[in-house]
């Protein structure tokens, strides 16, 4: 499988909106990000098209209009993003970047047993 683009934060707000309602027009996508942003339509356009150069997004036309699709998954591109992140701030290390995560958040009862169920199913 290619890797995923990279993708700006700016990006990944009309992602999200593409991967939830997706295939859809960019006046669509403009009008399910009203509220969440202040952002211009042309800004928004803008950064469709960019994600289409990126290849994160088909544009396919539908009459006299364009439909925007994802052509990469979530999942994807979470790992991408999940494997430079801790390439560039844990110098590429999964458990110094957990115990970081686990001493700075506040995590429910629930969510530190989930995580026992996690490790212990994947035998570590």
């Amino acid at each position: 499988m290619p890797t995923p683009p990279q993708i700006s934060d700016s990006e990944w707000n009309v992602m999200k909106i593409v991967w939830e309602s997706g295939p859809l027009t960019a006046g669509q996508i403009v009008q399910a990000m009203e509220g969440q942003t202040d952002w211009h339509p042309r800004t928004i356009k803008t950064l469709l098209s960019r994600l289409v150069k990126k290849g994160a997004v088909a544009m396919e036309e539908d009459g006299k209009r364009y439909l925007y699709r994802a052509k990469v998954t979530r999942e994807a591109c979470r790992r991408y993003e999940a494997r430079s992140f801790l390439s560039r701030v844990f110098d590429g290390a999964v458990a110094p970047a957990l115990v970081h995560f686990l001493k700075q958040s506040d995590l429910s009862r629930e969510e530190l047993e989930e995580l026992k169920k996690i490790l212990e199913r994947e035998g570590r």
